[in-house]
């Protein structure tokens, strides 16, 4: 059994991490732009690991805003940050959202329903 466990030792410590999670979206239209704002969770442990942004994305992928996260946020969980001037294509209704970390990356994108306005 033991030689079963070891293979598993050497794989990165990043297969182990917990991802980005994206708790909330909420999106409001600004005359011809968007206000996004996204709830994350995270285990922020400081400056070495933590949720370091997020991104507005159309459904081909194509990126529509990035909002960067400068600091780490360990003592608050979850929290919400703010992005305005997102500009989405003529006739879309969804868009994808996506977060990063410092250290894991691109986290898998979910799909966001624009609000009907």
């Amino acid at each position: 059994m033991i030689r079963f466990l070891v293979p598993a030792l050497l794989l990165p410590m990043s297969v182990f991490a917990d991802p980005v999670t994206i708790v909330a979206v909420e999106a409001t239209p600004s005359g011809d732009s968007w206000r996004f704002d996204v709830t994350l969770e995270h285990p922020d442990t400081g400056w070495d690991h933590y949720a370091d942004g997020w991104e507005v994305l159309a459904e081909d992928g194509t990126s529509l805003g990035l909002r960067v996260l400068h600091h780490p946020h360990e003592n608050e969980q979850p929290f919400t940050r703010s992005l305005s001037g997102v500009v989405i294509p003529e006739g879309a209704s969804r868009v994808q959202i996506r977060a990063r970390c410092n250290v894991d990356g691109w986290g898998e994108p979910i799909v966001f329903d624009l609000p009907v306005s």
